[in-house]
């Protein structure tokens, strides 16, 4: 069984600000390494990616079609290729980065349904389950007004005086 004696030693123990400063920096200089280290990766490529190739295969086709022969062309030709072939996997690579979507509408229903019932699960959990302003909320969503809309809404009301004394009066 774990006490407060077992667990000094260990990382457990309430450390000193400065212990948790030294802790934070350490940390803080290793995320900027591994971004940096990231941000080479991408550099390095995109250099490789977009330089020019002569390949006997891909340079007239692209050539043909307008496109500069590169590394990142031919690649994207090549995924092409094998989608054309009944490589299933490629032809939804090209898809998904494309935009385009391998979801049926059905599913695409249905993952909007999923995700409205996770939504009022989670407000429901957190308290924040009122269905009138639920609907008044889903109400002004709909409508989207914009501030200018508002604006006159409660303009045009003030200056229709007549109105108002007709109401307070209750004459038509």
């Amino acid at each position: 069984m774990a006490n407060e004696e077992n667990l000094k030693g260990h990382g457990f123990h309430e450390r000193t600000a400065r212990e948790q400063r030294e802790i934070a920096a350490m940390g803080g200089r290793a995320s900027g390494e591994k971004r940096r280290k990231k941000a080479d990766f991408r550099k390095a490529l995109h250099t490789l990616l977009t330089t020019p190739i002569d390949h006997p295969e891909w340079t007239p086709l692209l050539e043909a079609i307008g496109l500069e022969s590169t590394l990142e062309t031919a690649l994207n030709m090549a995924m092409i290729k094998e989608g054309l072939e009944g490589n299933v996997r490629a032809y939804e690579a090209i898809a998904k980065f494309t935009g385009q979507s391998t979801m049926t509408d059905a599913s695409e229903e249905e993952q909007r349904i999923r995700t409205d019932r996770a939504r009022r699960a989670r407000d429901m959990e957190v308290g924040d389950n009122n269905p009138e302003e639920e609907n008044i909320k889903s109400f002004l969503r709909a409508m989207r007004p914009e501030e200018n809309d508002l604006k006159d809404l409660y303009q045009d009301e003030g200056e229709e005086g007549d109105v108002e004394e007709t109401e307070e009066t209750g004459e038509i």
